[in-house]
């Protein structure tokens, strides 16, 4: 997009490009997101920036209507197999706040000072300022919508010290944290909900969203003892523990009624309400971070609607369910070991392996086996070798890996077929763009391949529950 076709985005305020970039007014010193419903500034006034961290390295504060830093994450992010890409997954997953700039650049095998010279060349913000308006955001969340004291919120959020953080505030929210504890605090229980209520949050998403469909496959993936999902069909709930860097979590999110009915013109994209028990609140970006890639939130469906709609096979499928996802992993190496074994084994592996929680929440009783718990128990060659691979760093799955390397290293070990690793490109390391094996795929569904499989086996799942339902009506006639 050129700065026009920007600009146009934001006199009209369309939604759609929510996050994908920010605009600065000269004028007031203030950023926004593109649909805020601020009266549109003049031309000569908007600056554009194609992240909050580099509309916050030039001086804008951000927007306390349209809150711009809460929005959903680019699409390009998980889309791109770059450097810049790989990087903008790392920081998300907040590798910079646990092992600095020098960490960063080892995981994607630069120097430091190329890391920091791409990112500000094409993002005008450097991995530092990039980290930074992360934990900020952070710290919004933590201040208004939890009782912590506003220190220990400081070190949560990932700040070296209180003075950074209350400097880190200031400068992007013209607040002082106690001040913005007061701002667009959520009314009643969640602004005052103790440690059994968790942390509650939303989890914004662009576009139609098609929630019931993602909600069934994580009903019949579900391995008791770390999922469970309750209630019914509109508005159900997905609870799941997660082991995260600093301690453990328990997240419940919702499936939430009307979510297509919210995406209309008018309003498009929405949110899902979620809530996080955190052992240590160090863990909320990295959660957040990894319950949006399995919920597929920063997709921008709009584009991946338009292009595969353009095949009139994919159509009719397309017209039926817009804007569904293509879900990801909340732990790519639980991923990778789960599509290898299938979802039997995987609940003994949980049984027999996993670590049971010190409090046990419904139907949740244990953290999902390490692979280094796994090495010496694997019952079979190819979990073994999985599992030795993933522990000594053969096999890497985090965010910022190489998908092309990381595909050649599972291929390599024994018992590890080619559609196997074509779920794990998908699920655990969200490729957008993944053919399964054998399946001659038009090369026009590029880049969103994942996507055209989802509807192709959406369709299909729903047909098979008819064929079952008709099935049942005739034998009990």
């Amino acid at each position: 997009m050129d700065e026009d076709t920007r600009y146009e985005a934001v006199r009209s305020r369309d939604a759609r490009f929510d996050g994908e970039f920010f605009f600065g007014v000269a004028t007031t010193g203030i950023y926004c997101r593109p649909s805020c419903p601020a009266v549109t500034p003049k031309r000569r006034n908007v600056r554009f920036f194609a992240t909050a961290a580099a509309a916050q390295g030039s001086g804008f504060r951000a927007c306390r209507r349209c809150r711009p830093d809460a929005v959903p994450g680019s699409a390009e992010w998980n889309a791109r197999a770059d450097v810049v890409g790989r990087a903008m997954r790392l920081i998300g997953d907040g590798v910079v706040d646990r092992e600095g700039v020098a960490g960063l650049a080892v995981r994607l095998g630069y120097s430091a000072r190329q890391v920091q010279r791409q990112l500000t060349a094409e993002l005008g913000a450097g991995p530092v300022a990039l980290a930074r308006a992360q934990r900020a955001h952070t710290a919004r969340v933590l201040v208004q919508t939890t009782n912590l004291p506003i220190t220990e919120i400081a070190f949560a959020s990932g700040f070296a010290s209180v003075r950074q953080f209350n400097d880190t505030i200031r400068a992007v929210y013209a607040s002082t944290p106690s001040e913005l504890r007061t701002i667009n605090a959520p009314k009643g229980p969640a602004n005052g909900a103790g440690p059994s209520a968790g942390i509650p949050l939303r989890l914004a998403y662009r576009g139609p969203y098609q929630s019931a469909a993602v909600f069934d496959l994580l009903a019949r993936e579900a391995v008791p003892g770390i999922e469970e999902i309750t209630g019914t069909t509109g508005r159900r709930t997905y609870r799941r523990t997660l082991r995260l860097p600093y301690g453990t979590g328990i997240v419940a999110v919702d499936e939430r009624p009307g979510a297509l009915k919210a995406a209309s013109p008018a309003h498009p994209g929405g949110w899902l309400d979620a809530r996080l028990h955190l052992t240590d609140h160090r863990d909320l970006t990295t959660a957040v971070q990894r319950l949006r890639r399995l919920f597929d939130l920063d997709a921008d469906p709009y584009a991946v609607d338009e292009r595969l709609g353009d095949d009139p096979r994919l159509a009719p499928l397309i017209a039926a369910r817009p804007g569904l996802r293509s879900p990801g992993a909340a732990d790519p190496e639980e991923l990778a070991v789960r599509a290898l074994v299938g979802r039997a084994e995987a609940e003994l592996l949980v049984r027999r392996y996993g670590k049971t929680l010190d409090a046990p929440s419904g139907g949740l009783t244990h953290l999902f086996p390490e692979p280094s718990a796994l090495v010496g128990a694997a019952s079979g060659e190819p979990l073994a070798a999985l599992a030795t691979a993933l522990a000594d760093g053969t096999v890497r799955l985090d965010a910022g890996v190489d998908r092309d390397d990381a595909e050649q290293a599972l291929l390599a070990l024994p018992g590890m077929d080619a559609a196997t690793v074509a779920v794990i490109r998908t699920r655990a390391l969200g490729d957008p763009d993944v053919a399964p094996p054998g399946v001659d795929i038009p090369d026009a569904w590029r880049p969103w391949r994942s996507y055209a499989v989802q509807h192709v086996q959406c369709a299909q799942h729903v047909q098979d529950v008819q064929h079952l339902c008709t099935a049942g009506e005739l034998e009990s006639r």
